[in-house]
């Protein structure tokens, strides 16, 4: 059992959802309310979390209305809920989430990848109904929140932040894991290294991780530094392994995960070579090989407490 999440209030009006402990489909979401409009930043897994989510933004904000929200990426965790927004609210992402929000398979055929398989309680996916490609301003009331996109693949092909520069507020999505394994089978490892740089640039004071605890302004660069460390630590290993014949899953057993061991979700390196070994041959990944090797390193299916 994990610990219960909280909605806190990180600037005036800025709200981060935070649900521990961020491994597998457990993550961050969050909230601008100003004026008496709310802009949403990404959705949860399951119902169950997205209505804990929606209650206490609610509470928070008088039920002011949900005018407008974001997905910062793809994938499921950060965006099933978006079944549970109110009918009239509008969903903006980048065009290539919304492509792979439209492409998805897994709420409707969850492989068995992971124990306890998740109850989504959401028998569709939403696709966000506005697109943009570099950037867009929204605005709750008077308060701008800039979505961005990096300008390349990183952790998906699609993945944006979402920055309030008069708070000086961000909310990266899952181009940050905050004392979690990062991921980035369905992204990009060197634009992951390249995004990092990109991240730096917005000097923020409070940053609001994908998965993970609440980062601050004296932390970000260490956790930073710890994220090339870890996509450094993936090239380097994919390197060694091509060069020695081995699978992905070979090489993570043979490598083993030195200062990353005590990082929840560890299988994921082998879904992050994966990648490595994809992108250095110019392929695309098989997210079906690697989930199955991942499960192997794992010895069992992934954990998973949604």
């Amino acid at each position: 059992m994990t610990a219960q999440p909280e909605l806190r209030e990180v600037a005036p009006g800025v709200h981060a959802w935070i649900q521990p402990d961020g491994t597998w489909w457990i993550n961050n979401a969050g909230a601008v309310h100003a004026d008496g409009e709310v802009v949403v930043i990404d959705t949860c897994a399951t119902a169950r979390r997205t209505r804990l989510f929606l209650d206490a933004l609610a509470e928070a904000t008088g039920d002011a209305p949900i005018r407008l929200a974001v997905n910062t990426h793809l994938h499921g965790d950060h965006v099933y809920g978006n079944a549970l927004l109110p009918d009239e609210t509008v969903i903006v992402a980048h065009e290539l989430t919304r492509q792979g929000i439209l492409q998805d398979f897994i709420l409707a055929n969850t492989p068995p990848a992971w124990s306890p398989t998740p109850d989504w309680g959401v028998e569709a996916v939403r696709p966000p109904t506005v697109s943009f490609r570099d950037e867009i301003t929204l605005h709750a009331g008077r308060t701008p929140v800039e979505v961005r996109h990096p300008g390349h693949s990183a952790h998906t092909v699609g993945d944006a932040v979402a920055w309030l520069p008069e708070q000086r507020v961000l909310f990266t999505g899952d181009l940050i894991f905050h004392q979690v394994t990062p991921m980035i089978a369905m992204g990009s490892l060197d634009g992951a290294l390249r995004s990092l740089d990109w991240l730096a640039g917005f000097d923020a004071d409070t940053v609001v991780p994908g998965h993970g605890p609440l980062v601050t302004r004296a932390a970000f660069a260490d956790v930073l530094a710890a994220h090339r460390r870890y996509y450094e630590f993936v090239r380097d290993t994919a390197v060694v392994g091509r060069e020695k014949g081995w699978t992905p899953l070979q090489a993570a057993q043979e490598t083993g995960l030195g200062e990353f061991a005590d990082l929840p979700d560890a299988e994921r390196l082998v879904l992050n070579l994966h990648r490595a070994y994809a992108d250095a041959d110019g392929t695309d990944i098989n997210i079906t090989v690697a989930l199955a090797e991942a499960i192997a390193f794992n010895g069992g299916p992934l954990h998973c407490a949604v």
